[in-house]
């Protein structure tokens, strides 16, 4: 099988971690039991450019369960697990382009090796397989059905894909379902992300300044578990809106060229490039910690605080690079501006990604039924979808809810009565 991983030895240790996170996902692996038994994807080929992680494994084995051939390649170079990879290929039989750490050529390597597979079915992490496909592979375009795209940064770019009519197959926005933004964005960042920037650093969070830079759901779920752990929270938006919100929410608000005096640590969750730049660096103080946990290694603009470092100390400790100023001040970048959760800590949550990852697989049979109805547009997961996936999530925690009376259903879909 052509595949292309660090070493298939460890897949003892994958598989183990893999079932590990299997126990935190009862709602996928109820997806999965109704796929082995339906086969609703057989025959249609399906690439994923997707964080190879234990959770991601299981939504490939769901896939697979269905009938799809699937292949995958990894979102983000860093972000990879190589003893899953190990375990997708001898254990599941799944081809896997992924290991972690690989160079930006290695990375779009692994991309067109996924798309070689000549999909019909595209799953993105960031939009990347489907930018590579439109901007190179014209010929494979008429035979892709759909994608599902998983990320806030991806849903940015394919909406702005489709509004310069450059989008030409129909994309489903994963990442904009509820059971996906209000609990894997909030929850699953929020902890996430505090995981990372603690096996990074192994700093004391209490008493510190804590800017994050970006108050939606992301930024939201960073900021509650930041502030759970005793920080002071400060927040810097454009969004006005936002930035009420979490004035209301008790935190800070103010601009980042404020919040780089007093900050102790940063982080990014924007989605846009450069929210972190050189005025800001000439600002902070020794010893700041800068992290970001969007989805691209764009929202810290590396090459301006390299430029004015007079030294940089790569891996001071694992996943943290030290850059000297010129008047001595030392800022430290964790995980090369990457992703955090998963640069240095293990990603989201299993329980987390079972609600999200249990809509991609059903959004990949809805695409595959409503194939010869959807255009080349950006779509929203159905809400029947999303109700199945939140009612069986409950389920699974021994949590029921009431249910409408017949009077109540009259009550909200008339108009005649009133006060």
């Amino acid at each position: 099988m052509n595949h292309h991983i660090k070493d298939i030895n460890l897949a003892p240790q994958g598989l183990k971690r893999i079932r590990w996170s299997e126990n935190e996902m009862p709602v996928l692996r109820l997806v999965r039991e109704r796929f082995e038994k339906e086969k609703p994807l057989a025959g249609y080929r399906l690439s994923a450019c997707l964080h190879v992680t234990t959770e991601t494994a299981n939504l490939l084995r769901t896939l697979k369960a269905g009938g799809a051939d699937v292949v995958v390649c990894a979102s983000n170079p860093l972000s990879t697990q190589d003893d899953v990879t190990a375990t997708l290929v001898k254990e599941y039989g799944i081809p896997v382009f992924a290991i972690k750490g690989e160079d930006h050529e290695t990375y779009y390597k692994h991309i067109h090796a996924a798309i070689a597979h000549k999909p019909q079915i595209t799953m993105d992490d960031g939009a990347d397989l489907v930018s590579v496909i439109h901007k190179e592979y014209h010929d494979l375009i008429p035979n892709v059905i759909g994608s599902m795209e998983e990320t806030t940064t991806g849903v940015i770019r394919l909406r702005a894909m489709a509004e310069d009519g450059a989008l030409k197959f129909p994309v489903i926005a994963v990442n904009d379902a509820m059971t996906k933004y209000l609990f894997d964005n909030r929850y699953g960042t929020g902890q996430s992300t505090i995981d990372g920037i603690l096996r990074a650093t192994g700093m004391l969070l209490a008493g510190k300044n804590f800017v994050i830079a970006g108050y939606g759901w992301c930024g939201k779920g960073v900021a509650m578990r930041a502030r759970g752990m005793a920080s002071q929270v400060i927040v810097t938006e454009v969004d006005p809106i936002r930035a009420i919100e979490a004035v209301l929410d008790g935190y800070r608000v103010m601009p980042m060229a404020e919040a780089a005096r007093i900050g102790d640590i940063f982080v990014t969750l924007t989605g846009d490039i450069h929210v972190l730049r050189k005025e800001h660096f000439a600002l902070m103080k020794n010893g700041a910690i800068i992290a970001n946990s969007g989805h691209f290694n764009v929202e810290i603009n590396l090459d301006e605080l390299s430029a004015m470092s007079k030294a940089t100390n790569k891996d001071v400790r694992p996943f943290v690079d030290e850059y000297v100023q010129t008047d001595g001040r030392r800022l430290y970048v964790l995980g090369e501006g990457r992703l955090i959760n998963l640069a240095a800590a293990e990603g989201h949550p299993a329980a987390v990604m079972d609600m999200s990852f249990a809509t991609q697989a059903l959004a990949t049979e809805f695409v595959i039924k409503n194939a010869k109805k959807l255009e080349a547009k950006v779509y929203n997961v159905p809400r029947d979808i999303e109700n199945w996936i939140a009612t069986l999530k409950l389920k699974s925690m021994g949590i029921t809810i009431d249910e409408l009376t017949a009077e109540q259903k009259k009550y909200l879909s008339s108009w005649e009565m009133g006060t």
